[in-house]
């Protein structure tokens, strides 16, 4: 049984969803207000988290930047009866994985929630590969899922790892955003779309320290993750 967190301040409307959401084996564990959720999220494990935005004592914006930084590696969703494009694209570069504006039809939450759970569970990497892979002035640990560098230690996501290593992999070629998105996400959707934008804006911060590291994003084209060889000139 998968096991979800709902961040909801209507007492009416989160017992109602609990219990339509229990018909299909999922274990709601309801939190009224940001502050009691978080507090919920980092002593407890969930699959997933389904998130309000105007909240008392934390808003959902606010509680979704904790918990990704807590654990990035669940899935959530914003069930909102915030409308505004502005909140819709933020609330997407927060990470989420959809972005649902109430009143809402509650089968369809429940098939976003399903897909979004299938392709998480896709998105997971194997862990018995141990080797380093050489990318410039780091080295991508595959089994501890760690990026080393000459004076610095990253601790990559599941989902960072899989991307970068799907870029590794087809480096120094252009590859359409759509391919990106079915390899990693199994999906090309709008949503999909805006959380890879999140994850490479991170490998991008990662690899700074290294000018001969570049992703590149084309217009309207895809994107090229660079790697190019030192050369040395020897004075004669």
């Amino acid at each position: 049984m998968k096991k979800i967190l709902l961040a909801e301040d209507d007492a009416d409307f989160a017992q109602v969803l609990k219990q339509y959401l229990a018909l299909f084996d999922f274990e709601v564990h309801w939190a009224s207000d940001g502050e009691k959720a978080f507090s919920t999220f980092q002593n407890e494990v969930f699959h997933f988290c389904i998130l309000d935005v105007m909240m008392p004592k934390m808003d959902g914006f606010t509680l979704a930047e904790k918990m990704v930084q807590h654990n990035p590696e669940v899935p959530f969703l914003f069930l909102t009866a915030k409308k505004l494009k502005e909140d819709k694209i933020r609330g997407l570069q927060l990470g989420a994985d959809d972005y649902i504006v109430k009143p809402f039809e509650a089968d369809e939450l429940v098939l976003r929630i399903q897909n979004i759970l299938k392709r998480s569970e896709k998105t997971t990497v194997t862990r018995t590969e141990n080797r380093d892979i050489q990318i410039g002035k780091f080295v991508f640990d595959t089994k501890r899922l760690q990026l080393k560098g000459e004076n610095s230690l990253q601790q990559l996501t599941e989902k960072e790892a899989l991307l970068l290593l799907f870029l590794f992999e087809n480096k120094n070629q252009l590859l359409k955003r759509e391919v990106v998105l079915k390899a990693i996400w199994d999906t090309d959707d709008f949503f999909s779309g805006r959380s890879m934008d999140v994850f490479i804006s991170r490998l991008r911060k990662y690899f700074k320290e290294d000018e001969r590291i570049c992703i590149e994003s084309k217009r309207n084209l895809g994107l090229e993750f660079r790697v190019s060889v030192k050369t040395e000139k020897n004075n004669l």
